[in-house]
C-alpha cells in the first residue's frame, strides 16, 4: 500500500471527480440516518461543499458548518447555492473550532481516512455534539476495493505502477470503524454497506473525470506515452461501454453512526 499526501485543491475538478460520487452516496446516507429536520450540522472536511448541499437540500437544517484545510476548497463551495445558507471556514478536524455540545449532528463524508489521528478526529466529533446527538461518516472501502478508482488502480498495478492512497485507509473497514466509534464511548452504534453506481455518457467522460484525481494524473505523469495509451486501452476492455455508448461502474462504501452518550 503506497500511502503520500494528496491535496485536492482544485474545487471544480474535485466535484467533477469526487463530488457526484459523493452525492450518489450520500442520499443513501442520509436515507439511512433519517435525521429530524431543525438540528446544527457540522460537516468536517466539507471540500467543495457536495455533501454540505444534500444536507441543506434533504435535511432542512437549523445550522450548517462546514470546516476544511483547504482554502480552494472552500472559495468553491462558499460559490455555490449551498453558501447563501452554509457558513464555510477553514478548520482542522483534529482541533475543530467549537464549543462543547454546540451540534446535534457531525458527520464526515469520504473524509476518514485523510485524518491523520482518526480516534481524535472522532473525540472531536463527539466533543462538539450535544448528549444524545449523532456521529456518522461514509467512507470508501478502500482495502476491499471499493473506491470508485479501484479499477483504475488494479490496472496500473498489474501494469508495475502503483498509485498512492489516502494516509489512513486502514480505517475504511467495517470493523476498523466499529472500533472507533466504540473506542470514543459513543452509544447505538450501527453500520451499513452502501454500494453505487455511476453511468458516464461514454468511456470518454468516464477518462476524462478519471484524470481529474490526483491519484491518477500524478501516476500517469511518471509513465511514459505509451504506457499511459496502454492504460486507457486495459481500461476501456475492463469497462466497454452499453449499446447506448454509455460506461457504468460502481462503488462501496462503508457508513458508521453512533450517539452521544446522554
Amino acid at each position: 500500500m503506497v500511502q503520500s499526501q494528496i491535496r485536492y485543491d482544485d474545487g471544480a475538478a474535485y466535484e467533477r471527480m469526487m463530488g457526484a460520487w459523493s452525492r450518489i452516496a450520500g442520499e443513501i446516507f442520509l436515507d439511512w440516518l433519517m435525521p429530524e429536520p431543525g438540528l446544527r450540522w457540522i460537516d468536517i472536511g466539507c471540500g467543495g461543499g457536495a455533501f454540505t448541499q444534500l444536507l441543506v437540500e434533504r435535511c432542512a437544517p437549523a445550522e450548517v458548518q462546514g470546516i476544511d484545510p483547504s482554502e480552494a476548497q472552500l472559495s468553491f463551495a462558499r460559490a455555490r447555492p449551498v453558501g447563501r445558507i452554509a457558513k464555510f471556514d477553514r478548520g482542522d478536524a483534529l482541533a475543530l473550532p467549537f464549543d462543547d455540545d454546540h451540534f446535534d449532528a457531525a458527520v464526515m463524508a469520504l473524509v476518514i481516512f485523510f485524518v491523520s489521528d482518526p480516534a481524535k478526529g472522532v473525540a472531536e466529533m463527539a466533543r462538539v455534539v450535544r448528549p444524545g446527538g449523532t456521529v456518522a461518516t461514509y467512507v470508501w472501502d478502500m482495502m476491499g476495493g471499493g473506491h470508485p478508482l479501484a479499477p483504475m488502480h488494479a490496472e496500473m498495478h498489474a501494469m508495475g505502477f502503483t498509485a498512492p492512497l489516502p494516509p489512513r485507509s486502514d480505517v475504511s473497514g467495517v470493523e476498523e470503524l466499529r472500533s472507533l466509534w466504540m473506542n470514543a464511548g459513543l452509544d447505538a452504534v450501527e453500520v451499513r454497506e452502501i454500494t453505487v453506481q455511476r453511468t458516464f455518457v461514454n468511456f470518454g467522460e468516464f477518462w476524462a473525470t478519471s484524470m481529474m484525481a490526483a491519484t491518477v494524473s500524478e501516476t500517469i505523469a511518471t509513465m511514459a506515452p505509451g504506457d499511459a495509451e496502454l492504460l486507457k486501452m486495459r481500461m476501456r476492455a475492463r469497462l466497454p461501454e452499453d449499446v447506448a455508448g454509455r460506461t457504468t461502474h460502481g462503488a462501496r462504501a462503508n457508513a458508521i453512526s453512533g450517539r452521544v452518550p446522554k
